[in-house]
Parts: C-alpha cells; sequence; structure tokens
C-alpha cells in the first residue's frame, strides 16, 4: 500500500479518465519510491515497461528491450531482432496496435530514461519520433521516469527539437515529510515514539528505500547501526554510488556536499566557488541547480540581502550522517556506536543542528501552526558578523510576513521539555533586541520557540517566547515548503 503521495496520485490517476494521449514526466531522487508509485498506481493499465541499465552498451539495451515486448506481447506476436533504436519501436508499435480486448486506457513505462540513452544510440531521437510520429495520438500515457532530475529537465523539458514542449504533465516526487515518514515507519515498527522516528529522520531523511531496512522491535539505534554501520547495511556504502548514479562529474557535486556538510550554517556561493576550485562561472550554476533539483541541498536567502546573499544548506539527511560518522567506520561494534550515542557532546550538537535543518525543511507546517499559513510570508536566514563594538547574530530560521510581522524562531532539540530559566529568558531577549537594532524594522517582532517537547510547565519564570511549536505539530501535515 502507498503511502502519502496524494497529490500525486490524484494527478496521475486524471490522465487515465482524461481521454486525451499524455506524455508523463516523473522525477525525483534514487531510492525516493517513483518506480514503486507508478507500478501501483497503473498497475492495472501497463501493458509495457522498460529500465535503462547505466552505463549500458547500445546492443545491450536492445537484447533488454526485445525481451520485454516478449514478455509483455502475445505469444502469436513474432518479432525480428532490433538493431538500432528506430527497429525498437517499430516492434514497439507492432505490439500495441495489435487486437486486445480491453477498452481501458494502456501505459507505456520507460524507467531510468537518461540510462537507456547511451552514448551514440540515438534513442532520444527515435522516441521523440515515435511519440510525434504515433504515440501522441493514441489513447495512451507514456511514462518517462529517471533519478537524473536535472538530465531529465535539461535535455526533455528544454529539448529545441522534436521534443520541445511534448511532455504534458510534470511530477517530482519528494521525500517523506515527517508525518508521511510516522505513517510509513508505523506499519513496520508501531512501537515507535515521535521522538524515536524523528532519530531515524534525522539520519536516513524521508527516504523511503532507506525507511525500509527498518525491522519491527528494534531501538533506533540498533536500526541505526545494523543498516549504517554493518558492513553488509543498505547505507554501508550508499554515498558511493548515491551522487555518481545521479550526476555527470559528481566529483565536483561532491565537493560541494563536502564543503557544507562541514559549515551546519550553510555558505554563500562565493564561499563555495572559492573553497571547492569550482570557480563562480557556469559549472557551478549547473553543480548547485542540479544539487538543488535532487533536494539534495536547499537555498535561503538571506535577509535583508541581495538573492547573490543567499545560503546554501546541506539538506540531505543522510549525506550528513554519513559524512559525520559512517565514513571511516569507526564503529564497528554495535556497544562502540551506542556508547558515542549516550555520551558524546559531539553526537549530541549534531542532534540539535540536524533537528535545525529539518524545522527549516517544514517551514509550512510551522507557518500553519502559528495561524500564518494564509499570510503571504518568507522564510530568511539572518546573519551579522560581530564586532569590537557589537555581538555578531545568527538567525537560522526568520519568517518574513505581509502583516508587517516578523517572527523570529529558536530551535531546540531535548529529549524532555525545557526548564524556563532566567539565562534562556535573557538570551532570547538580546537576540530579538538586537535584531531590531541592526535591521533597523519597524515590524512587529515575535520570538518564536520551537523545540521537542515544549517548555516545562512550573510556577518558575518563563521564557520570553512569544509562540511556542513542538515535535507533534511537525508531524502534522505532509508537505514541504
Amino acid at each position: 500500500m502507498i503511502v502519502g503521495r496524494n497529490t500525486e496520485i490524484a494527478e496521475m490517476k486524471s490522465l487515465l479518465e482524461d481521454k486525451r494521449p499524455h506524455l508523463l514526466m516523473l522525477t525525483g531522487r534514487r531510492r525516493v519510491g517513483k518506480t514503486f508509485l507508478i507500478n501501483e498506481v497503473y498497475k492495472h493499465h501497463l501493458v509495457f515497461s522498460f529500465t535503462g541499465t547505466k552505463d549500458g552498451l547500445i546492443g545491450n539495451q536492445l537484447r533488454k528491450f526485445d525481451g520485454k515486448l516478449k514478455e509483455y506481447s502475445s505469444k502469436r506476436l513474432r518479432y525480428d531482432v532490433s538493431k538500432n533504436w528506430y527497429e525498437a519501436f517499430v516492434q514497439l508499435k507492432k505490439m500495441l496496435q495489435a487486437p486486445r480486448r480491453s477498452k481501458r486506457k494502456r501505459v507505456v513505462f520507460f524507467d531510468e530514461f537518461p540510462w537507456i540513452n547511451s552514448h551514440n544510440s540515438q534513442f532520444f531521437n527515435e522516441f521523440s519520433y515515435w511519440w510525434n510520429d504515433w504515440a501522441s495520438l493514441q489513447n495512451i500515457v507514456v511514462v518517462i521516469s529517471g533519478s537524473a532530475t536535472a538530465w531529465m529537465i535539461n535535455k526533455v523539458i528544454n529539448d529545441r527539437g522534436g521534443m520541445h514542449n511534448r511532455v504534458t504533465r510534470r511530477i517530482h516526487l519528494s521525500p517523506f515529510t515527517l508525518a508521511e515518514t510516522r505513517a510509513y515507519v508505523k506499519r513496520i515498527n508501531p512501537r515507535l515514539s515521535d521522538y524515536n522516528i524523528l532519530e531515524l529522520y534525522m539520519c536516513m531523511g524521508g527516504i523511503p528505500l532507506y525507511l525500509s531496512q527498518i525491522k519491527p522491535g528494534e531501538s533506533p539505534s540498533q536500526s541505526i547501526y545494523n543498516s549504517c554501520f554493518k558492513k553488509t547495511g543498505l547505507l554501508h556504502n550508499e554515498f558511493n554510488d548515491l551522487y555518481a548514479s545521479l550526476f555527470e562529474n559528481h566529483e565536483k557535486h561532491l565537493a560541494v556536499i563536502r564543503l557544507l556538510a562541514a559549515k551546519w550554517s550553510g555558505l554563500t556561493r562565493t564561499t563555495i566557488a572559492s573553497q571547492s576550485g569550482l570557480g563562480n562561472g557556469g559549472g557551478l550554476t549547473k553543480v548547485l541547480s542540479e544539487l538543488e533539483s535532487c533536494h539534495f541541498i536547499l537555498q535561503t536567502p538571506a535577509y535583508g540581502t541581495q538573492k547573490k546573499g543567499s545560503v546554501y544548506r546541506l539538506a540531505d539527511e543522510y549525506s550528513r550522517f554519513y559524512l559525520s560518522f559512517i565514513e571511516g567506520n569507526r564503529y564497528t561494534h554495535q556497544r562502540n556506536w551506542l556508547a558515542f550515542q549516550s555520551t558524546s557532546k559531539q553526537f549530541i550538537a549534531w542532534q540539535g543542528y540536524a533537528f535545525e535543518n529539518i524545522c527549516i525543511k517544514h517551514a509550512s507546517i510551522i507557518k500553519k501552526e502559528l495561524g500564518i499559513s494564509g499570510i503571504l510570508s518568507e522564510t530568511y536566514s539572518y546573519y551579522q558578523r560581530g564586532t569590537k563594538q557589537q555581538k555578531g547574530l545568527q538567525i537560522d530560521l526568520l519568517i518574513d510576513r505581509s502583516d508587517k510581522a516578523i517572527n523570529l524562531c529558536e530551535v531546540k532539540f531535548y529529549n524532555k521539555p525545557i526548564k524556563p530559566s532566567l539565562a534562556l529568558s535573557d538570551t532570547l531577549r538580546h537576540k530579538r533586541s538586537l535584531f531590531i537594532e541592526q535591521t533597523q524594522t519597524r515590524k512587529a517582532v515575535f520570538t518564536t520557540l520551537i523545540s521537542t517537547f515544549g517548555i516545562e510547565t512550573t510556577n518558575s519564570v518563563m521564557p520570553d517566547v512569544d509562540t511556542e511549536v513542538t515535535l507533534s505539530t511537525l508531524f502534522e501535515l505532509s508537505f514541504f515548503d
């Protein structure tokens, strides 16, 4: 059964009810569930499906294609061996034109579309001809899918040849939100609490295949150790294949990822350019755009500056966890990992930053809880370097609203409710005052505390907080900002 994806499913089903032919492009990063979604939604309509092979030679791809034709077609039909992609599409057309009993709309699925288009194969040109000459006139849905989102956009959407403006629908499949992750994980291990699921999300993100490694009766620590630190675990070496499978010249992408992994608060484009050695030209623009399109990084505009002040953050939870703890395999025994988790200040600090990133990605849910989802607003980061005369200030999540108000969000990760204290109250009050002083804003400035379990209710002094958002709120909805 499919978890979440309600909007995508509704759109996919609408294509079956429409009498017009459709070319659907489905994108999304590796392991996010694209193939599963297609096979589940269209399982009663799928009449042909073919998956490309990475770095596959044209002869090998054609043999597999011919094999799929025989698998899906009537035994009475005979096919010649395809010597090229033109002949392969002639054979596909022959299969689809064969008499059939059902009048339901048919679906033809090309999975890992970029991989089929091997060097000098002419696959893309022949696919374009097949769609324009025949398929676009049939009662059919043709689905093309691929993890290399940037390739799909550049080669298909931005094509100036035969595929220009031919895609009729586009769907991009995002990782699960916390709410969708809870729905998925609870089917595997129903005993886990929201806090437990957050611990898993910090390490695996909302990637369905990663989360499928969880087993019933395991604690989060056990699941993380078994999938990440055991040599047989899926996530032990996943990082080595992840970027190579998605991007050409992936070493450039990895250079950016490693830079951002070392800086929780993110880096500006100028800093990335100087420290990565990629320069500040079109090459870096391409790398950043491709990483952003696959949800590996996110761009947060800097408050009060132009776009050049935007900050790029590493958004992929697994990549950051891998580079922080898995790489080098320091935890060869489960007891070492458990001891590190429970005693290391480094790990506790890492959890705090990881929670902060998750809150930034779930900003839309935070806005809903604050009652401002219907108000035009933008999310920003704010950073002011300190001087001899004045302390510096960093705010990682700031919500600037059109109703002349600003929310300064303070994110705190604890395994229990926060105890009110004068120190916390003074810190929050000072940040608010310093922000008003530095920006000279005339808007009302509110302090919002985002934490796992909220503020402990006692008779003690309450911190200087206007609104609160807790972990339970972040699990309520299932969409990203």
